[in-house]
């Protein structure tokens, strides 16, 4: 069962998968998601954020500095269960 957030509502959990390697040091920095790195040097690379966050403007601090990083966001995906109506988002290129 998910913890609520102040407001009394459900953190949410996501799977944010970006372009490019992060280090897993970032991990506080980005909401306490976990930081997975795939891939081998020299070859594309994709870094995925995997947990839960307590509302839409954590989720938007992590979307942000993601940006500011340069990391290309290739998807976002909402794995709470009441998230069933929400489709799986993959970025336009």
């Amino acid at each position: 069962m998910s913890e609520t957030n102040a407001s009394g509502t459900p953190r949410r959990s996501y799977r944010i998968r970006v372009e490019g390697s992060l280090d897993p040091s970032w991990s506080d920095r980005l909401g306490g998601l976990a930081i997975t790195t795939s891939g081998q040097f020299g070859v594309k690379t994709t870094t995925v954020l995997e947990g839960e966050l307590a509302d839409q403007s954590a989720l938007m601090g992590v979307l942000n500095t993601l940006h500011e990083l340069h990391l290309p966001v290739e998807a976002l995906e909402n794995l709470s269960p009441d998230a069933s109506d929400e489709a799986h988002h993959e970025p336009a290129h």
